[in-house]
């Protein structure tokens, strides 16, 4: 073989020996970097029936402050939530690690059939003792107000209810609505404790039937149809109803002056949970008075004590003074009668 040849050989070997040692560590070296990522790369996983904003800014904030976990959720209404976990129970692998929907009675159930991880949070202190299960399996983790949720180009001044008798006025004939509690867990609970109240009970709906109150699929959806005149006014929730108006619609929120009904949307860290310390650093995060300003800005009502959303927003502490006193553990136990008596009633 002549000289050149030689010597170009021996280039092209040392070439593609050089070529393939690069590969192969550069190889290695990617292998090493995704196991490093893999091991301190944790994860936490949120079922809730929050509005996709809401749970948007928690998991910035808390990814922020953890950037080695990775948070995930599953939004939907409450209804939804419930037979996810139900189904995921079912097959004997719930992949959630905490839960957080609307309606307390739920969290009675869950702990009845041992569902619920016991955790005292270093934040439950900051909490009104009403809002907290005695044995620390579940705890509120915002307050949802429900009132009277009106259109302001055509309720305006003596017109604004103010009780929930103002509903059965003839004025509103014809122009109520109310979310499914079929679907609406806040608004299943706001029923339970109105029917079960003395000076409401079942002839409370019977009037309200009576003056055609209408059902609408969802919270939001119902308090749009208000918003845009479809309705003149439904039973509301404050925060969805703040939410709207910042974004231009003609709505506005009035709490009743009495008997206000309140739902402290607790969170609980389901049992067995398969990130159980990530599930309690979120716990955490979400009573820590961080969390609770995150949810202030998007016009959820805090339940941590001292916190408020401002603009003529009752607080935690005003809203324990008025709040119906009402009976969580009969509200579980009703459930499925109130649901199919309402049904009876409205459908």
């Amino acid at each position: 073989m002549k000289p050149k040849k030689l010597i170009a050989l021996a280039l092209l070997t040392t070439l593609c020996i050089g070529t393939l040692y690069s590969c192969s560590n550069g190889s290695n070296t990617k292998v090493e970097n995704n196991t490093e990522q893999k091991q301190n790369t944790k994860k936490v996983m949120l079922y809730s029936s929050l509005k996709e904003k809401q749970l948007a800014a928690i998991k910035n904030a808390f990814m922020k402050k953890h950037p080695e976990i990775a948070m995930d959720y599953y939004a939907a209404g409450t209804g939804k939530v419930l037979t996810k976990i139900a189904t995921e129970q079912q097959s004997g692998q719930i992949a959630s690690d905490l839960i957080w929907v609307g309606d307390p009675s739920n969290y009675l159930t869950f702990k009845e059939k041992g569902m619920l991880e016991s955790y005292k949070s270093k934040e439950a202190s900051n909490i009104a003792d009403k809002f907290k299960d005695k044995d620390n399996t579940f705890i509120g983790a915002r307050l949802v107000v429900m009132g009277f949720s009106y259109n302001s180009n055509s309720v305006k001044g003596d017109m604004i209810p103010k009780s929930w008798n103002d509903l059965i006025k003839p004025e509103f004939k014809g122009q109520l609505v109310m979310s499914d509690p079929a679907e609406a867990g806040t608004t299943m609970y706001a029923i339970s404790a109105l029917a079960n109240h003395k000076d409401y009970g079942w002839q409370y709906f019977e009037k309200l039937k009576a003056n055609k109150m209408e059902l609408e699929s969802g919270t939001t959806s119902t308090i749009n149809k208000v918003g845009s005149g479809a309705y003149k006014v439904c039973v509301g929730v404050d925060y969805v109803t703040r939410t709207l108006e910042k974004q231009g619609s003609p709505i506005k929120f009035s709490y009743p002056e009495k008997d206000l009904i309140v739902v402290s949307s607790p969170i609980a860290i389901l049992k067995g949970a398969p990130h159980m310390e990530e599930a309690k650093l979120l716990y955490d995060f979400i009573l820590s008075e961080e969390g609770q300003k995150i949810l202030a800005d998007t016009q959820a009502t805090p339940v941590r004590n001292g916190l408020s959303v401002g603009d003529g927003a009752l607080d935690a502490a005003e809203i324990a003074q008025r709040m119906l006193d009402i009976d969580d553990q009969s509200v579980s136990k009703q459930k499925q009668e109130i649901l199919d008596k309402f049904d009876k009633l409205f459908k």
